[in-house]
């Protein structure tokens, strides 16, 4: 079976080449160049904001209105009036771990809403 090698035989024919190359090359680095720096201002925001919940004023499980209440993430209406409920039959939460006995407060909620509430 005869070779398909293909052979570079004038100078002239390898400088081309070499251009070729050296072109190919100058174009993927600036590509890479440029993917790099247009990540740079979505990473230095990401950097500049801190998390959402240190941005908004904690909302206080004993003095919370039930529109308050109903702004935080799976909390509606009717949850934030058990809530509401709860505390005007047991008294003021001592703890915010104590939501968890509201009824409609599950875990998984709880952990969702933990950081935007105080006591």
């Amino acid at each position: 079976m005869a070779s398909t090698k293909t052979t570079i035989s004038s100078p002239v024919d390898k400088e081309i080449t070499m251009k070729i190359f050296g072109i190919r090359m100058a174009c993927i680095m600036m590509l890479c160049l440029g993917l790099l720096c247009g990540s740079m201002p979505a990473l230095a925001q990401k950097a500049a904001d801190p998390a959402p919940a240190a941005n908004a004023a904690k909302i206080n499980l004993n003095s919370a209105t039930a529109e308050q209440l109903a702004s935080l993430p799976g909390i509606g209406a009717a949850t934030a009036k058990l809530i509401i409920e709860h505390r005007t039959s047991v008294g003021k939460f001592s703890r915010v771990e104590e939501l968890l006995n509201v009824k409609g407060i599950g875990d998984k909620k709880f952990e969702a809403i933990k950081d935007m509430l105080t006591i």
